[in-house]
């Protein structure tokens, strides 16, 4: 796969999980980075194991839902960094498990605000650097939510198909400025988020339970979502844009 050397990756709820593996991932490829996150302890500490590495890291404590929190940290990475060649929109949230019709309203405005704005937010950001800089390249997180249905899930599904909809419109708004725009759609993965959410929504399933739903038998873990990203990212995959790539071990099939 191609080095990132010279290149800055920013990467948003960089703190845990697919964050933090893409991150490092980036990093031993060469990057320098620059991660967001509400967590500051864990950021710091995603800050720390960068540098271990021989990077150079920037963490910030960002609220993905405010454009100005987002914008700022987009504009300390250049300064601080010296550029931008690479956008990481991770940071998201998977809402209640609730039927539509009793779905609570104020977590439906919090998943979308999150998820959606969020996202929106960064490329806004990111776009504005890249464009007149040279190019670049933005991966949003999605999910198989956001290509089939997940029940009890209105508000992360709808979150879902939204970013791979904004991923496909930049995609094809800016590819004549030399910056592509794709999605990745993770299945289950074990993340701190997945494994909350197991507790918190009292689902009676666990991590392996889980995983015997899908063909191989597991769920995925963070770094293989993390190859994606970086892959996508790369030169390797200079001519593929607007794509959104499914990392699902196959769920999505059956």
């Amino acid at each position: 796969m191609s080095s990132f050397e010279g290149k800055v990756a920013a990467i948003t709820g960089g703190a845990s999980g697919i964050g933090r593996k893409t991150a490092l991932l980036f990093a031993q490829k060469g990057a320098d980075i620059s991660i967001s996150d509400l967590q500051t302890e864990a950021g710091e500490e995603t800050r720390r194991m960068v540098e271990a590495l021989g990077r150079k890291c920037l963490f910030m404590k960002v609220d993905v839902t405010k454009e100005a929190e987002v914008a700022e940290w987009i504009q300390k990475t250049v300064s601080t960094l010296g550029g931008l060649h690479i956008g990481i929109n991770n940071a998201g949230i998977d809402g209640v498990a609730a039927y539509t019709d009793s779905y609570p309203n104020d977590v439906f405005q919090r998943v979308m605000d999150i998820n959606v704005n969020g996202v929106w937010y960064g490329m806004k950001a990111q776009i504005a650097h890249m464009k007149a800089n040279g190019g670049g390249s933005i991966v949003n997180i999605a999910s198989v939510a956001g290509l089939m249905a997940l029940p009890r899930n209105i508000a992360y599904t709808a979150s879902k198909h939204a970013v791979i909809g904004m991923s496909k419109v930049a995609a094809v708004e800016y590819a004549r400025k030399g910056i592509r725009v794709n999605a990745v759609c993770p299945s289950f993965t074990e993340t701190p988020m997945v494994i909350d959410s197991l507790v918190r929504q009292d689902s009676g399933l666990d991590l392996e339970t889980m995983g015997q739903m899908n063909p191989m038998k597991r769920i995925a873990q963070p770094e293989e979502i993390a190859r994606a990203i970086v892959y996508l990212c790369s030169e390797d995959a200079s001519y593929v844009n607007a794509h959104s790539m499914i990392v699902d071990g196959g769920l999505s099939v059956i």
